[in-house]
């Protein structure tokens, strides 16, 4: 099968399984909504700094708060979009038609990797903007110094926690056990490990806790990361390149 038949293949795949249609949307919901609500209830709270304070105040940041549930939806994209695929048995299909287990898998990351891109990207530049029209006065501008880098990085931040978890499905093979497993990992262990002090030197390097660095514009206060927004995204893509490694070398050795 041709290359360009493969992509249309998946793309057709994916629009054709409303689920994976839904939890873009509510991605988009999550971020921005939350991200909405949290800036309008920082604004009182941006209001009574003081001057050192507003010294480590990042608006942008504040406006990117709802990610932390729209992330949610960004894992269990990537988890149908592998994993629908073994839970029905389509695999097998898919694999007959396309023999090359490379081409397959890329095909799949390029289609769902720039839909999941397109579809974060504008929600990030939309949650900026509505985040920053709730905190009125206090609010930070497209043109100021790191802002623009932290809004496309968050679209990158969203597109690679979606590729990573197609990653881990395609190591694990079964949706359920893969979410049962991201879950955990994004919203109990990374929180815990990056909360407390004596794991702190751990947790940073976790995929989420490096990721998010690209989003801020200042460093906060209790900073500790030897890296910079940069340097924490980098962290993220070497999680995310050893997930579809491990997730290629799996569909290349193992019978569907």
């Amino acid at each position: 099968m041709a290359a360009a038949q493969v992509l249309k293949s998946e793309w057709t795949k994916i629009k054709s399984v409303q689920s994976t249609v839904w939890t873009l949307g509510l991605a988009v919901l999550f971020t921005v909504g939350l991200g909405f609500l949290i800036s309008l209830l920082a604004k009182d709270q941006f209001a009574k700094m003081n001057a050192r304070e507003r010294l480590f105040a990042d608006p942008t940041f504040t406006s990117f708060a709802g990610t932390s549930l729209g992330q949610l939806a960004m894992i269990v994209f990537g988890v149908l979009v592998v994993g629908n695929e073994y839970s029905t048995g389509m695999i097998r299909t898919s694999l007959a038609a396309v023999p090359r287990r490379g081409t397959f898998l890329a095909a799949k990351l390029v289609v769902a990797g720039l839909l999941a891109f397109v579809v974060a990207l504008v929600t990030s530049f939309v949650t900026f903007f509505v985040g920053q029209a709730a905190l009125g006065p206090y609010k930070a501008s497209i043109g100021d110094p790191g802002v623009l880098r932290a809004v496309i990085g968050c679209a990158l931040y969203m597109t690679l926690i979606a590729v990573f978890a197609m990653g881990v499905t395609m190591i694990l093979r079964s949706p359920m056990l893969s979410l049962g497993i991201l879950m955990p990992i994004f919203f109990l262990l990374a929180p815990i490990l990056g909360g407390v002090e004596a794991t702190r030197k751990i947790g940073q390097y976790l995929p989420d806790q490096a990721g998010t660095k690209i989003m801020q514009v200042v460093a906060p206060e209790d900073n500790t990361a030897p890296y910079g927004p940069w340097g924490g995204l980098g962290i993220m893509v070497v999680w995310v390149v050893v997930a579809l490694v491990c997730g290629w070398l799996v569909l290349k050795r193992r019978d569907a």
